[in-house]
């Protein structure tokens, strides 16, 4: 090692201690300084995989920016990660751009320090598999899955679920339908679970009858318009929404129909976006910890980077309902909102 910091070290010009701090990712060292470093071990031929890893880059892979959580999430963590001295990469996923597979190939070409995956599809092991096998640390957030070795951080979304349901049915609605996204992902596996329950739980509806009320579409404005249009074809007086989008698309379905919200139709969003409680009426929503979530992801990552991981774990926050203007009482007993004109 003596004669290969020697090398290094006359290379780039700089002291053998230099060459070591630079190898072990010590701060105090100039950004040039540590370029002209990786740049002699470039050239001699040396093997460092955690060549620009030591700069200090960490991706953020992200859905699209559309929905305003996920950008929420990503101010949060990028501002953890800054203050510890790292720069956040941030790589978004819209529909038709790059897969997750491949946006994690660039991030890990460029050398990241680790990655912080948001809401990802999480359809297989490989890709993970791999970036144990690289040494790359990581952390999903919102995407539980028992085959993957990781750090995972979720909103309790059976919860959020049990306690929507028990709003709506305090208000004295009977009909209450749920509009989620691709049954595929796990977080639209648990809200289905804890609405099933709650709606057991406030009414006494079986599975199957709970299931009749559910209605699958897309994470989008669009998708939510869709799919509230239809719970209300089979008479919901109410309309829960998996995120915040899909409860403005329930919103312009039901007035579409001449409906009015909340008079005729409650409509209850999922995130808390920072908009909600501006639209019209202001949204009632669940209000996912983006902040404590953030925080907490970047610190797992943090640990693991630092070569202190703790016993792999899923992190669980407890949601919050905030009522706004959006739900109201339930319509008379035996008016179905489709017949209202």
């Amino acid at each position: 090692m003596t004669t290969r910091l020697a090398d290094i070290a006359a290379r780039a010009g700089v002291s053998k201690a230099t060459v070591s701090r630079v190898l072990n990712g010590n701060r105090g060292v100039a950004a040039d300084t540590r370029d002209s470093v990786l740049a002699a071990l470039d050239a001699l031929g040396y093997a460092h995989p955690m060549r620009q890893r030591r700069r200090g880059l960490v991706g953020l892979i992200t859905p699209e920016l559309e929905n305003p959580v996920f950008p929420a999430l990503a101010e949060v963590m990028g501002q953890a990660l800054t203050r510890q001295g790292y720069t956040p990469v941030l790589a978004t996923r819209p529909p038709g751009g790059s897969s997750e597979d491949e946006l994690t190939e660039v991030l890990v070409s460029r050398g990241v320090s680790g990655i912080v995956f948001v809401s990802g599809p999480h359809t297989g092991t490989a890709r993970y598999d791999r970036l144990r096998e690289r040494h790359v640390p990581f952390v999903l957030v919102n995407g539980f899955s028992p085959r993957i070795k990781a750090h995972f951080v979720s909103p309790d979304d059976r919860a959020a679920m049990r306690l929507a349901v028990a709003h709506l049915a305090e208000l004295g609605h009977e009909r209450i339908g749920l509009a989620l996204g691709p049954v595929r992902l796990v977080p639209v596996q648990r809200k289905i679970e804890g609405f099933r329950d709650g709606m057991h739980e406030q009414l006494g509806l079986t599975a199957r009858e709970s299931r009749e009320l559910v209605q699958h579409s897309l994470f989008s404005l669009e998708g939510g318009q869709a799919a509230a249009s239809a719970l209300i074809d089979r008479g919901c007086t109410a309309v829960m929404c998996a995120s915040d989008m899909m409860a403005l698309g329930a919103v312009r379905a039901a007035r579409q129909r001449g409906l009015t919200v909340p008079g005729e139709i409650s409509v209850v969003g999922f995130d808390d976006s920072p908009l909600t409680a501006f639209t019209d009426p202001p949204l009632t929503t669940i209000r996912q910890p983006v902040k404590a979530m953030g925080q907490i992801a970047v610190d797992a990552l943090l640990e693991e980077m630092a070569g202190r991981p703790t016993p792999r774990t899923e992190f669980v926050f407890m949601p919050e309902l905030v009522v706004r203007g959006s739900t109201a009482a339930g319509p008379r007993r035996g008016r179905r909102p489709a017949d209202v004109r």
